[in-house]
């Protein structure tokens, strides 16, 4: 069984972030914690995201406490990709295929692991949203362009934000400019 995990630091704010994928049954599970202040309040928010063989999301769990104040969110997309957060359907997010949690970097490899691209080729990815902080679940179109062995120009809305991602083996970004850096492992 396959496992891979990371820890991020948050740049814009104090906080950490741990993340893991495992291999679960007949797909893969990603999991993890932030830590972290939000509005001068420490905050912690956990995840399990469930997806099947071929990366693609099937349910996201998102719970934690922000500013004193505990949370629970259940995403789950059908066999159509049509979304529900908890259970209330979201037609806006009909079609969406990834998850795309706003508040961590985690979400950035399921459509890494799931597109495989060769360096020189890019595909639009259509992602539901998970806002921070308000939570709010919108479309996210997405473009990612494998420009290295381990580096992917990232870009979403409409071109309004791009990046460089770097990452490692595992598609986990290692460096985000601005926002998330891989703490060194040994």
């Amino acid at each position: 069984m396959m496992s891979d995990s990371i820890v991020w630091k948050v740049l814009e704010q104090p906080g950490h972030e741990f993340a893991n994928i495992a291999e679960k049954g007949d797909g893969w599970e990603l999991s993890g914690t932030a830590v972290l202040l939000h509005e001068h309040s420490p905050s912690r928010i956990d995840y399990v995201i469930k997806c099947d063989s071929s990366w693609s999301t099937r349910s996201a769990h998102v719970f934690g406490v922000i500013g004193g104040e505990t949370f629970t969110i259940d995403l789950e997309a059908d066999a159509d990709k049509g979304w529900t957060y908890n259970g209330v359907t979201r037609p806006a997010t009909i079609g969406c295929v990834d998850v795309d949690l706003g508040f961590s970097p985690s979400t950035n490899t399921l459509p890494i692991r799931r597109l495989a691209l060769n360096v020189g080729q890019e595909a639009e990815v259509r992602a539901a949203w998970l806002q921070f902080p308000s939570f709010e679940l919108k479309e996210l179109i997405q473009v990612y362009r494998r420009e290295g062995d381990k580096v992917y120009r990232y870009e979403s809305g409409g071109g309004s934000f791009s990046c460089t991602l770097d990452v490692n083996d595992a598609g986990f970004v290692t460096d985000y400019p601005g926002l998330w850096r891989a703490e060194p492992s040994t």
